[in-house]
């Protein structure tokens, strides 16, 4: 085990890594946000970048066929097994005469793609599900580019305990920042992180101004577009929560020298203070397809990427601190983080319940954090130090079944 599971200055060679031709990648959850920027970043750079196997939970077959035709890989997997004659139809559709690609398909088909013969695998799946994938590949000698930070925050202690030194390209545009700002210096000079948030779009409101909040309003993020789970964690902070968590897991700095500071423009993606006083940041343009295109070619950059800063233009960048009165969740995360154990588990499983029934209309914004809150409070201080797959499985489960009765009950009390 090391101690920084992410740090520029290791630089983990694979047991495959490329003889000179284009370096293969495997990408799980492929027709989600981050899936389909890598790939427009593999099609602006065939020369770099092969394809050889997708992954996506089975909603949207029509773009997963339409993916791997262009991409021609040998391997395509779903988790949803009800979808399989619908996959091969929509593939049929797409190859017309020429061989289909192997299918895999069922609970476990990302975590059987994340082992097979490639250089890196780009783990964006979305939810703690990722978390047998991001194992599978890290035990496969696999680059793992990490987009799903729940994986490592619900089994920080299973994936520090295999991953080598330099194994994981954090794809957080945030964690990807800190990455960057990290080459300036040794990791004894390191004085603190400090982790950006845009401030989602409710920024500068009270708790009591949150207490009506809509979907609809939650929904629309001021900068970045997401998936409808991010979208919400972001509004709420519980994101940023997570992603403290994850900074700490990475770079292994403890949680009292991890700051959150406001800065609605998102240009500034995070810093890095060290010990002499000075501040490394890494600013561009809110676009994924940087830090995606860092960690598909680390440790070389891609031309092009995405597009820089304009400095012809005047511009201003505002950085305030976190209200965390009125964004508990942050304060919450840290707490979680410093337990350990299966806490993170119940924290993240219980937050994605929360957001299920705020979605659904049955959870008031301000409720989400509050039931998380109470279910983190009911787990308790984890015993023991050992942590297996089977022990995040099982919080998760009691996690998502108690917020779930926690949220109805707030319900009926309301209506009542």
């Amino acid at each position: 085990m090391t101690d920084s599971l992410a740090h520029p200055h290791h630089r983990f060679a694979a047991a495959t890594a490329a003889t000179g031709g284009p370096r293969d990648i495997v990408i799980l959850g492929s027709t989600g946000s981050i899936g389909t920027q890598a790939i427009d970043v593999v099609l602006r750079n065939p020369d770099r970048f092969r394809v050889t196997g997708l992954s996506a939970a089975g909603g949207r077959v029509a773009l997963l066929a339409e993916q791997a035709r262009r991409l021609r890989v040998r391997t395509v997997a779903v988790s949803r097994e009800d979808v399989l004659p619908a996959l091969r139809e929509a593939l049929s559709a797409q190859y017309g005469a020429e061989p289909l690609p192997e299918i895999l398909a069922g609970p476990d088909a990302a975590t059987e793609l994340a082992r097979a013969d490639c250089h890196s695998v780009l783990n964006g799946i979305t939810g703690s599900i990722g978390l047998a994938p991001t194992l599978a590949a890290l035990e496969a000698g696999r680059v793992l580019i990490l987009a799903n930070k729940e994986s490592l925050i619900v089994g920080g202690p299973l994936v520090r305990a295999i991953a080598k030194p330099g194994q994981i390209v954090p794809v957080d545009s945030e964690h990807s920042a800190l990455f960057q700002a990290l080459m300036g210096g040794a990791r004894a000079e390191v004085r603190k992180l400090v982790v950006t948030a845009s401030g989602g779009p409710f920024r500068g409101r009270t708790k009591a101004e949150l207490a009506a909040v809509t979907p609809e309003q939650a929904l629309a993020h001021p900068t970045w577009a997401m998936g409808p789970v991010i979208t919400i964690n972001s509004a709420t902070l519980v994101n940023k929560g997570l992603e403290v968590i994850e900074a700490h897991l990475l770079y292994d700095i403890p949680f009292e020298r991890i700051d959150v500071v406001v800065h609605p423009q998102s240009y500034v993606h995070s810093m890095v203070e060290f010990t002499d006083g000075s501040t490394l940041l890494q600013a561009s343009p809110p676009d994924m397809r940087m830090p995606i295109a860092l960690g598909l070619g680390w440790p070389d950059r891609v031309p092009d990427a995405a597009p820089g800063c304009d400095w012809s233009k005047a511009s201003t960048w505002e950085f305030f601190p976190l209200d965390e009165e009125a964004f508990p969740s942050v304060g919450l995360a840290r707490h979680v983080g410093g337990l350990g154990g299966t806490a993170p588990a119940v924290f993240n499983a219980a937050n994605e319940e929360c957001v299920d029934a705020f979605l659904a209309g049955t959870l008031p914004f301000n409720g989400i954090v509050d039931t998380v809150a109470d279910v983190v409070a009911e787990h308790g201080t984890p015993r023991g130090t050992g942590l297996t797959v089977a022990d995040v499985l099982q919080a998760e489960a009691w996690a998502r079944a108690r917020a779930r009765e926690l949220a109805a009950k707030a319900t009926a009390e309301a209506r009542a």
